[in-house]
């Protein structure tokens, strides 16, 4: 769960996107909008979650995974942790 400031500010405008994604998608289909562009719609909103989802793992790989005095560094100097969460949103994509 994200418990920083600026965490939460993250998490909360990911899902103020989504839920805009979902609105707009609901007043597509009630509109009788054409297949292919409800794919795209659901296709962003999927990569939206996606991004979501992997934001949330990392700051609960972090706070699991790594010691506190490893969590003082900047992320960009823990290259393990970085490296796998290179590999996990590309598979979250």
């Amino acid at each position: 769960m994200p418990y920083s400031i600026e965490d939460k500010k993250k998490a909360g405008t990911r899902l103020k996107r989504i839920k805009g994604q979902v609105e707009a998608l609901e007043r597509a289909v009630e509109a009788g909008t054409e297949c292919r562009l409800l794919l795209q719609q659901i296709a962003a909103m999927r990569g939206a979650a996606g991004g979501l989802m992997a934001e949330v793992l990392e700051i609960h790989l972090r706070e699991t995974l790594e010691s506190d005095e490893e969590r003082k560094t900047l992320p960009a100097e823990n290259d393990q942790m970085e490296g796998i969460m290179k590999i996990l949103r590309a598979y979250l994509k």
